[in-house]
């Protein structure tokens, strides 16, 4: 057979593997479902991937920084590519998947079509043009987090475009509603060098720009070394899916010209920089949205997004970049101000007329205002864990995306809290048992994950001492949580630059996490372990083991990361 044909099934197909997909799919998995994973590239990421290099940016201030899968993600990074290459970044996030093994991994596979039954779909068809294989994908659910809404093959209700200020009362709309959209960004990355400075010549077929033709020449002489160029941009007056090409080729004449002229320019500030890297796949802000059961609005981000059905959150200024983009001579982008957080309700995240249909990432159930907000992949990938975690429980359940807002709506703000997503404004639950025992440390069980402003909500622990429940008698005990400050004031961005600057060295693990700890339960006076834990890089972990009798539970920190720290800082030890 020159062209294979195979089948595959599951319950849950997630199409799109960049932050979003990866964390809907990683939620589904380890909530129990089978998982197909489908991604159009050779590597996983998207916008964050070694091809376009987009930073990973999400909601404003320390205290709102996103954590759950994502953060795991950042910090296995750390653990792996301490050097913060995109190359290796590229694998971390592909470690990620494939330790999962309820996932089954589809690389360089673009869905074609979309059968539906019933105002469902029963299953995809996509080519794998690596492997000159034809799939057909049956699932039980489906989630896009394509970003260009691929599934909207079945029927799905979407918008596209800017919406006028009157449908929605939005103050940052245009009064006419349009086809415009954000425009895309070919990045580029510098690398500093000691040699002699050497003239740029940017190839024939891209621009040649002058003092006096240049656009924008105000981004030309920024500080190099943290500037990420997302400013050259471009194709928001055309199609950003059907006039692709057209787009990435105007961004490479546009890219290729800037950097000559940075390069070359007689005030000497590039002499010590030279083009290291330069994207073929631009970055893409907007293109399509689909429409829900609710549309989120410019006055609701503004509000502060307090929904009953809050799954996850967004905090990113609503940043609207002109459609016209690098040939637009005012201002580049508006930062409208958002609070930080602002609510993002579940029902955004599932389609309003295709029964079996979620969705995550820029092309959720929202306005183009507040999509302008939503968008930022941190954001975006608490989407993917939200919508996973649902799937996991609409196939407990026996129900669909609408049914878990209907009748199981608090089952997934508590499962999904459990596991390390943030929900603003909601205090998490704690076990029974934690809340019934004596505990050494009161902060270890107040339901809140994080710092807030002045207020710790966590422990520091010495090394070699202890955190413990003390339950007064003997009780059953399986498993411990534990949420471990994982330092949320660093955003655990990739760099701008290759290279290893002296002023900007390695990055590694935070030291207030616990690399090696041991938890211990308590039988007639005698303390016994029942979990020794080595190398730990992660934030969140829920560890069981088989169940026991004890009086008392206690965790023992033994290393930390950093090896010249005495303690590490917990916020959450609970046992069940």
């Amino acid at each position: 057979m020159i062209i294979p044909e195979k089948k595959l099934s599951a319950d849950f197909v997630v199409v799109g593997g960049g932050l979003a997909g990866i964390c809907a799919a990683v939620a589904a998995a380890r909530n129990g479902l089978k998982v197909i994973l489908v991604q159009d590239r050779p590597m996983l990421g998207g916008n964050a991937s070694s091809e376009i290099r987009m930073w990973v940016c999400g909601a404003h201030g320390k205290d709102q920084k996103e954590a759950g899968i994502l953060e795991e993600i950042l910090l296995e990074n750390y653990y792996l590519n301490p050097s913060l290459r995109f190359t290796i970044w590229d694998d971390v996030l592909y470690t990620v998947v494939h330790r999962e093994s309820n996932i089954t991994l589809l690389l360089n596979t673009t869905v074609e079509k979309v059968s539906v039954e019933n105002g469902s779909i029963v299953s995809v068809s996509a080519w794998n043009l690596h492997s000159y294989t034809r799939y057909t994908l049956s699932g039980r659910f489906f989630a896009d987090c394509s970003g260009d809404s691929i599934l909207r093959l079945s029927g799905a209700e979407y918008r596209m475009g800017r919406e006028a200020s009157s449908e929605f009362g939005e103050s940052h709309a245009p009064d006419h509603a349009d086809r415009k959209t954000m425009g895309n960004s070919i990045l580029i990355q510098l690398r500093k060098t000691d040699g002699p400075h050497r003239p740029f010549i940017a190839p024939d077929w891209a621009y040649h720009y002058t003092e006096e033709t240049i656009p924008r020449r105000e981004c030309m002489l920024r500080e190099l070394r943290t500037e990420n160029f997302w400013w050259m941009e471009f194709g928001g007056v055309k199609d950003s899916i059907t006039d692709a090409d057209e787009i990435r080729d105007e961004l490479l004449k546009i890219a290729y010209g800037c950097w000559e002229f940075i390069k070359n320019h007689p005030s000497g500030h590039a002499e010590e920089w030279e083009l290291d890297w330069i994207g073929k796949l631009p970055g893409k802000r907007e293109s399509v949205r689909y429409v829900g059961d609710h549309i989120l609005i410019q006055p609701e981000v503004e509000a502060g997004g307090h929904f009953p059905d809050t799954v996850c959150y967004g905090g990113w200024s609503m940043d609207n970049h002109h459609p016209e983009a690098f040939y637009y001579p005012g201002p580049p982008t508006i930062f409208h101000p958002a609070p930080s957080p602002f609510g993002i309700p579940y029902r955004s995240l599932y389609s309003k007329n295709i029964a079996n249909l979620f969705f995550a990432g820029r092309n959720i159930s929202c306005s183009h205002m507040a999509m302008s907000s939503t968008r930022v992949m941190a954001t975006c990938a608490t989407m993917g864990q939200a919508v996973g975690t649902a799937a996991a429980l609409a196939v407990r359940h026996n129900t669909d995306p609408r049914g878990i807002w209907e009748n199981h709506i608090e089952e997934l703000r508590d499962t999904l809290m459990e596991q390390d997503q943030y929900i603003p404004f909601t205090t998490r639950k704690v076990s029974p048992l934690s809340l019934a025992a004596k505990v050494s440390h009161e902060a270890l069980r107040n339901g809140h994950d994080r710092s807030f402003g002045e207020t710790d909500n966590g422990a520091w622990i010495k090394l070699d001492s202890d955190c413990r429940y003390e339950f007064g008698k003997s009780e059953s005990v399986h498993s411990v949580r534990i949420v471990f400050d994982s330092d949320f004031s660093d955003t655990k961005r990739m760099r701008c630059v290759e290279g290893i600057p002296a002023d900007d060295p390695l990055r590694r693990v935070p030291g207030t996490i616990a690399r090696d700890f041991r938890v211990e339960v308590l039988r007639s006076g005698v303390w016994t372990p029942v979990l020794s834990i080595r190398d730990n890089r992660r934030r969140y972990l829920r560890l069981n083991f088989e169940p026991t009798s004890a009086e008392a539970v206690r965790l023992v920190p033994e290393r930390s990361w950093n090896p010249d720290a005495d303690s590490v800082h917990i916020f959450s030890f609970e046992v069940e």
